[in-house]
């Protein structure tokens, strides 16, 4: 089985972002990136694959952010070859992200394309169902694990529903499946493995044509978040906490 899988950076929200001069767009110059939460586990998702039935594993990204970074280490857990989509600028709007993807991706003849369900940085919809529609595949999305499926050119995948129901489907490859986690959490990759990856992989550029902009949907202004009221902190014995936990409900009129 060939499988294709897309990492993406996004900003790290473990530090404030800034509004640009604009008004109704993000501040990215000073921000720092990581990889994609779900990408990840799309990528865990195919090792295990390729751990359990000998799968091939080629890795796509755009170039940006800190990608490098996440694509050594990619080749380090196992990936067997590295694609790199070059870009200026910042990345498109997810429709256009996905036909630059979709266009690295075809030449590769996957029979399982992985991508990550979501990404906190895309405002107008997923990148996996556009990268479906763009290579023409069917897609299913909100993956918890992929096994080998009973027969050739099939798959087993869990897809979640609302209130956590779980449902096993059989799906026909060639196909793109949006994963929201893998069969297990994404392994650690240790400093000295990522190194010796930095000093073996060679990175294959995918030069593509870029599509033009179709945004879904236009920003017109953002605001930062405003502070809220601050949380009170009950001190006391339990039967003065319950007293005061009682007194805020009859307050907001919830008992009386």
């Amino acid at each position: 089985m060939k499988i294709a899988v897309v990492v993406r950076q996004v900003p790290d929200l473990i530090e404030p972002l800034e509004i640009d001069a604009s008004g109704a767009a993000l501040d990215l110059s000073s921000a720092s990136f990581i990889v994609n939460e779900s990408d990840d586990h799309a990528l865990e998702q195919a090792i295990l694959l390729k751990e359990a039935g000998g799968a091939t594993v080629d890795v796509v990204a755009l170039d940006f952010g800190d990608v490098d970074n996440t694509l050594y280490t990619a080749a380090a857990k196992g990936a067997d070859r590295i694609f790199k989509v070059p870009l200026e600028g910042l990345p498109p709007p997810p429709r256009a992200t996905a036909a630059l993807l979709a266009e690295a991706i075809k030449p590769l003849a996957a029979d399982l394309v992985l991508v990550g369900v979501q990404a906190h940085d895309e405002l107008d919809g997923g990148v996996s169902p556009f990268l479906a529609a763009a290579l023409g595949l069917p897609y299913v999305g909100v993956i918890r694990g992929v096994k080998a499926g009973p027969e050739p050119g099939m798959v087993t995948v869990c897809k979640e529903f609302p209130g956590a129901v779980m449902a096993r489907m059989k799906v026909k490859l060639p196909a793109v499946l949006g994963i929201l986690g893998a069969d297990q959490p994404p392994r650690y990759v240790s400093v000295s493995r990522i190194r010796a990856a930095m000093k073996s992989t060679q990175f294959e550029e995918r030069a593509v044509p870029t599509p033009p902009p179709e945004p879904l949907l236009s920003v017109c202004r953002l605001y930062p978040p405003v502070s809220g009221s601050r949380a009170e902190m009950l001190a006391g014995s339990e039967a003065d906490v319950a007293a005061r936990i009682a007194e805020i409900l009859a307050e907001k009129g919830l008992v009386k």
